[in-house]
Formats: C-alpha cells, structure tokens, sequence
C-alpha cells in the first residue's frame, strides 16, 4: 500500500548509462512533491560502458539538466565529435564521412544535391564532402562552438560527444542524488505482480528489502528483468537484416591525434569502432559469428589498435531488434532493456534520450493507462524501424565481395521501407524526411552517396543555372568551407581551453 496515495513512486531498476540518464532527468523535471524517484542498482552487476559516441541531439539533454559543457567533457574525459567516417564500406579502400550539419545550401525548393549532382555530370563540381563545414573541419582536425567567423552562409557547426560511459553515469548520478534521487544498493531476487491486473508491484532485494512502486523503469540492460523476464513481453528479431551478433570492446593508449570524428572500418565479417577519448582511445569489434570466429575476431580488433591495448578484449553477445513493446502493463524499458541497434550511427545513447523525453511528454499519474502506453510504443516501434533501415543501407549498398559475410549482406532481403527509398532516390534523387525519423535528407544523402547509391537525374529546376554560374556558385561555396575551417584552433588545442580533465 502507498502510504501517501497522491504520490506517483517511480522505481529506476538497474543503473548504469541509461538507469542514471533516466533518474537525472526525471529527477529535474518532477522529483519531490507529486512524484518519488528511486534507482536500485547493484555493484556485484556489471554494466556494458565502454567508450560512448553521440549524436547532436545529446546537447538538448544536457541543456534541459542545465549541465555546464566544459564541466561535463572534463567529468567524462570527453572529446567532440563532427561526425562518423566509414572506412572500406563501400568498397575497399574507400572513405566517406556521415557529418552533421548541413551539406550546401538548398536553392529555393529544390535541395542542394541535385545541383551538386548536375554540376557533377558537368566536371563543375567536388566530391559532396567539399561542402560539409563538419566534414570540412574534422578532416583538417578543427574544432570551434558558436558562430562562424568568416561567414554567415551557414549556421554553427552542430556536434556531439565521445565519452567514457562510466565516468558519464557516475556524473550524472552525482546531479540526480542531488536533485533528490534515491539509490537503493542490492540484487534483486524477486519481482511481484498484482494477482488481478498482472502489474508488478515491487522488487525485493537479497537484503529482504522491498521496494514498491507504481511506475518501474527497466534499466537492467539486455537482460530485461522486468519487460521479458517478468512480463514475457516479446521480441522482434531483426537478425535477418542486421546479422551482427557479437562484439568485442577494447580500450588503448591514447592516439597522437585527438580526431575530432569517430570512426568505422568494415572487416571480414564486421567492422571496427574508433572512439577518440582524452585518457584513451575505445575501440571494438562488432561482428557476426556465422562468418567468423571469437578468436579471429579478437585478433584483427587488436591488430587494428592505436596503441598499446590496456585490458582483454570484452565480449558482449545480442540479437539486434527490439521488444514488441517498450511499455508494457506499469513497466516502461529504457535502454538495452527495451531493443538493440548497433551502435554504427551511434544511436544507443539517442535511444535512451528519446524514450525519457516520450516519457516526460506522456507522463502519467500513477501507472498510466492503455491508451498513452499505445501511443508511446507505437512512437518507440517508428524510431526503432527507421533507424535499423538506415543501418541496413550500409550494409546492403556494398560492392565489397571479398568474404562470405560481404556477399551475404549484397544479397540478403531488405524491407520494404527502405527498398523504396534506395529506388526513389537512385531513379530520381528524391530524399523525403517521413514524419519525425531521426536522421535527416542530409543524413540519407551522406551514405546513398558514400556508399555508391547515385541517382539517374535530377531535378529539372536545377537546369535552370547556367553552368557557369553554377562553376561559381560551387567553387565559392567550397571556398568558404575551407576559409572558415583554416581559422578553427585544433581539436586538442580547443579542448586544452574547455573542458580538459586534470588526469589527462
């Protein structure tokens, strides 16, 4: 029984990234008065952190948290990051970049590409990246926040993170224990259910502490203790698009160069992540075990290290897909708990961040009701198909024959969402953003182009410029990318003067 039935108790179970992501931001939004927030975690559990890259949308959380940015880079020992660059993807020895921000500028209706696109066929134009400051910046090793200086052609260069998953959890655990957050230590042995309704009423620990509560949040990674193992929720295997099954995590020495970028290099049954920390450089092997073996996958990861390793290779096992519901009865998965995505697009901590931000929007009294719970898994489902669509086209639109991983990927089946896009944009170099998907017509372009999807045509409009002024119109708008790079401090250099940690 509550003993103060007008409060609505939410219990986080499991901490780590997204148990503290989850508590942090509910606890600056609601904690105290209506609502009570604890967090039960053990130590004896261990959590997946490794090195974390993010995409821009992180700086809206650590803007609704009021967290101070140079503050938080020195707590994690982070870097920024402009962008992903995919190596051997679509061919061997080919290098592209998926950067954020703008790429051109659009004329009138008609989006930048297809000019580029015809100036291309004309010998008037460069490759696509010549007209990504982001790209522009990382591949000098630039970096700068804020306006530019040489030009208001484009806005500011948005960018993102890379960071050490534990160091950033344990920050954001310091500001939810401070915002009024409960952490309760101890291994959960048993779940209750109401007999009637079939929600779950309360964990209780080793300890025979129970804790009780109306709302639970599970936090407890791929294991899903509440979502599947409690309430059999379901899962929506997606292993016949996304085969990748296994990863092996690494971090090393610290490199030379603090790149400004991640980076993403296909292998014989894979591909490697480089993920550019201040204290240390992560890295890891996702890979799929039908074509290869644990041992070989370790030794290319560590043959394609930096620097000195400084542990043993960690393995981690998953199945890529998603819970057939996120929200099920009075339990919300966040995180590994509610589905997995690779983290090629460096979308798991995004994942986390949108599911808290549909929960803060829905948030009910008490244990909520059927047809908010509708709506916010119908929402969770979007997001999670439109994100694996574009995973997929990467490794669909490969010309890579060189093992029986890359044959497999060129030929498999692809839904049909994203066979559409593939054909409207290689038949007419159409993009449509579809409702409110994560990744942007920018983003699409990126990798269709980077992984050698080009369109027959373009738009008609676009032959409305004269070649020449188009030659100008490309050459100036390029040159202005480099002018505006040339005068950005290095990477290291701006980090030395925000946000450097004392350690490093």
């Amino acid at each position: 029984m509550n003993p103060n039935p007008t409060q609505t108790r939410i219990a986080i179970i499991g901490g780590g990234t997204a148990g503290w992501m989850s508590a942090a931001l509910l606890s600056n939004f609601v904690a105290g008065g209506d609502f009570r927030i604890e967090l039960v975690e053990s130590e004896a559990i261990g959590t997946v952190g490794v090195g974390e890259a993010t995409i821009p949308q992180i700086n809206l959380y650590n803007q609704a948290l009021g967290i101070d940015e140079d503050e938080f880079l020195a707590a994690t020992q982070g870097s920024y990051k402009l962008g992903i660059e995919f190596v051997d993807w679509s061919r061997r020895g080919h290098r592209y970049m998926h950067a954020f921000g703008e790429v051109g500028r659009d004329i009138g209706v008609v989006p930048f590409h297809h000019y580029w696109h015809r100036a291309r066929e004309l010998g008037l134009a460069g490759e696509l990246a010549a007209y990504s400051l982001n790209e522009t910046a990382a591949r000098a090793g630039r970096m700068q926040r804020g306006p530019l200086k040489t030009t208001n052609v484009v806005p500011p260069m948005p960018y993102a993170f890379h960071f050490d998953a534990s160091l950033y959890a344990a920050y954001l655990r310091r500001l939810a224990e401070q915002r009024g957050v409960v952490r309760r230590e101890g291994r959960i042995v048993s779940v209750e259910r109401d007999g009637e309704s079939g929600d779950v009423t309360e964990v209780r620990l080793e300890s025979g502490e129970a804790i009780a509560a109306d709302l639970f949040l599970d936090c407890s990674g791929f294991r899903g203790l509440l979502i599947e193992e409690t309430l059999s929720t379901g899962f929506h295997d997606w292993s016949n698009w996304l085969p990748c099954d296994r990863a092996l995590a690494v971090p090393c020495a610290a490199a030379a160069e603090l790149t400004p970028y991640t980076r993403s290099t296909a292998l014989e049954a894979g591909w490697q992540w480089r993920i550019p920390l201040q204290h240390r450089t992560g890295n890891g092997h996702v890979y799929c075990s039908g074509f290869t073996s644990d041992e070989a996958a370790a030794e290319l990861l560590l043959a394609g290290l930096d620097g000195e390793a400084l542990a043993e290779p960690r393995p981690l096992r998953f199945t890529a897909g998603m819970r057939r519901k996120a929200w099920n009865h009075n339990v919300i998965a966040v995180g590994l708990a509610s589905g997995f995505l690779e983290p090629l697009e460096s979308t798991s901590i995004h994942l986390v961040q949108s599911a808290l931000s549909r929960l803060v929007k829905m948030l009910p009294r008490g244990k909520g009701d059927a047809a908010v719970a509708a709506e916010f898994n119908r929402q969770a489902a979007e997001e999670y198909e439109s994100i694996r669509d574009f995973i997929i086209l990467h490794y669909k639109a490969t010309e890579r024959d060189d093992s029986a991983f890359w044959r497999h990927c060129a030929a498999m089946p692809i839904p049909d969402s994203l066979a559409e896009r593939i054909s409207l944009f290689r038949e007419a170099g159409h993009i449509f953003r579809r409702g409110e998907e994560l990744f942007t017509v920018v983003g699409w372009l990126q990798v269709l182009v980077g992984q050698g999807v080009l369109p027959a045509s373009h738009h008609p409009l676009a032959d409305h410029v004269e070649p020449a002024d188009l030659e100008s119109y490309m050459q100036t708008f390029e040159a202005l990318m480099r002018r505006e790079a040339a005068q950005m401090p290095r990477h290291a250099d701006f980090i030395a003067r925000h946000g450097a940690a004392q350690a490093a």
